[in-house]
Order: structure tokens, then sequence, then C-alpha cells
């Protein structure tokens, strides 16, 4: 086989759902804006209180910023297969083996989705009886994005089983580039040697 097919091959077999790398790409948006978002509202929040003169709401800023950007992120590593990689067990193993336990652990992580869904869904509902302060908005604000974070892993994770299932759980491990043990030196003229 010559490299090109195996390098097709390689790409056929590990290829995820197109229709959800949109999804993925507005989630790594959003991640980075409600980083930028906390960040730069916890340093008004210092300054402002700094010159005597604090803004109430910005604590509440921060913590949407903060609350959005966790679940958010869950949802964008459990697509990335990045979240808390408990892959490393697995790794160790080959062929069928290594396929139950892949499975397993995906398994695990929907449990753990469904949960989301489940339990910060009515989270959600009980915290309409709840308010923010100063803006009197209701904490259900915040409790909305558990179960959407919940949908998302439970979507991403249900993917990774199908792909899984069809192509194997085995990666290539990216090559490396070889670098040169040699040392570089400058002479004193500015060329190297």
């Amino acid at each position: 086989m010559s490299p090109l097919q195996k390098l097709v091959l390689h790409r056929q077999r590990h290829l995820k759902w197109r229709v959800l790398d949109p999804l993925e790409i507005i989630l790594m948006i959003v991640c980075g804006l409600t980083l930028f978002g906390f960040s730069l509202s916890v340093s008004l929040d210092i300054i402002t209180r700094t010159v005597g003169h604090p803004w109430l709401f910005l604590q509440e800023v921060t913590s949407t910023f903060f609350i959005y950007g966790i679940f958010a992120g869950a949802a964008a590593a459990t697509r990335r297969n990045d979240h808390l990689y408990l892959t490393a067990f697995a790794e160790a193993m080959h062929g069928m083996p290594r396929r139950v336990a892949e499975i397993a652990i995906r398994l695990v992580v929907l449990a753990v989705a469904v949960c989301l869904v489940y339990f910060g869904y009515r989270n959600y509902l009980r915290g309409f009886g709840s308010f923010r302060l100063p803006s009197n908005t209701p904490i259900a604000s915040l409790y909305a994005a558990i179960p959407l974070a919940g949908l998302l892993i439970a979507l991403f994770t249900i993917e990774q089983i199908v792909n899984g299932w069809r192509n194997g759980f085995d990666h290539a491990e990216p090559a490396q580039e070889p670098t040169s043990a040699a040392p570089t030196t400058i002479g004193l003229d500015g060329d190297r040697s």
C-alpha cells in the first residue's frame, strides 16, 4: 500500500461527523469570548472598587461568564476527546479489549451527561424562584448552561461511540519531526556553523 493510500485510509477511519464541526467551532469561540469576558469583568471589578466607585453588577457578569465558560469548555473538550483523559488506560490496549474499554469509558461520560441534563433541568426550573442581586434576574439564567452542556456532551459522546464502533479506537500518533542534536554556534562575523 502506498503512503498516499495509507494517508487516505487513515483520514477516512478517523473522520468525525462533519455536521458537528461548525458546532465545535462555535463552542471554541464561546470559550474564548467567555474567557475574555471573565477576565475583563474581573479587571473592571478590581479597578472600580479600587477607585471607590464599585459597579455591583460586575459580580453577576463575572459569574455568568465563568459558569457558561466552564460548561461550554466541557462540551468542547468532549468533542476533542480532551476531557479528563480517561483513555490513558485504554490506549495501552489493542483490538477488542481496547474497544470494550473505550466504549465503557464513553458510556460513563454519557451517564454523566444524562445526569447533567436531568438534574440541570430540574435546577433550572427551580431557579425561577431565586433571584440574582442587584439585577433581580432569575438564577435560572445561570442554571440553563448545565442541561445545555449535558446535551452537547451526550451528542459528542454518541458521535465518538459510533465512530469508534465503525472505525476502531486506535489512533495513529502524529509523526514528530526529527531534531538535530548538533549544537549551533554563531561566529564573530554572525555566520552559523
